[in-house]
């Protein structure tokens, strides 16, 4: 298991802050008829029942942009994932369909509303340590280049840094080729409700997966 660790610069602006970690052998696929399904349902049930201005608002979102806040980051401009995932089905449009992995891991953000990283384990580098980025740090994000990470919590292993709630880094990112799968689910309201959430992700990990869990 890789060992994560939480600095001093997060604690201070968010001494609430929890992390569950799920470490787990998987068969990734490039697409899952019932996990699609399972995405669908949610996402009409969603968007029936939430407005766009209300997303902002809603439980681990609101606190994950506090953090950001907190330290000089202006979340409507650098939206937690979870966040953008919400907006992006209110306002009518698709998901992307990545990989089973990944399209899982943002139906658990779409439901729970948490910041969640995920990673494939054997490209980290050493053990992980969630700091803030620093001003011209480089951090190339998936799928959009070069992020500006200054003020961000990051997740950093001994080359650099991997994740934010923003986005997480190509360096270390999930492909159909990915067999030894990290998740970090990110509680910046607190431990309250990890418990649950990081049930349901094991439970969607087995079904569409294959998991194994040591």
């Amino acid at each position: 298991m890789i060992n994560i660790s939480i600095s001093n610069e997060i604690l201070t602006v968010c001494p609430e802050f929890a992390v569950s970690a799920i470490q787990c052998k998987i068969k990734n696929s490039l697409y899952n008829a019932e996990l699609w399904q399972e995405i669908n349902d949610f996402a009409e049930k969603f968007v029936a029942e939430t407005s766009l201005n209300k997303i902002n608002k809603l439980p681990n979102i609101l606190e994950t942009r506090e953090t950001y806040k907190k330290l000089g980051k202006d979340p409507n401009r650098y939206r937690p994932s979870a966040e953008a995932l919400c907006r992006r089905i209110v306002r009518g449009i698709p998901l992307y369909q990545i990989s089973t992995a990944v399209d899982l891991i943002n139906l658990v953000s779409l439901k729970y509303g948490y910041s969640i990283g995920g990673f494939d384990a054997d490209k980290i580098k050493g053990d992980l340590i969630l700091g803030v980025g620093k001003a011209d740090e480089n951090f190339e994000a998936i799928g959009r280049g070069q992020l500006n990470i200054e003020g961000l919590p990051v997740y950093r292993d001994n080359l650099g840094g991997i994740g934010t709630p923003t986005s997480d880094e190509e360096r270390t990112k999930i492909s159909l080729e990915t067999t030894n799968l990290l998740i970090l689910i990110n509680g910046y309201s607190g431990k309250n409700g990890l418990p649950e959430v990081t049930k349901y992700t094991k439970k969607l990990l087995t079904a569409h997966c294959n998991a194994k869990f040591d």
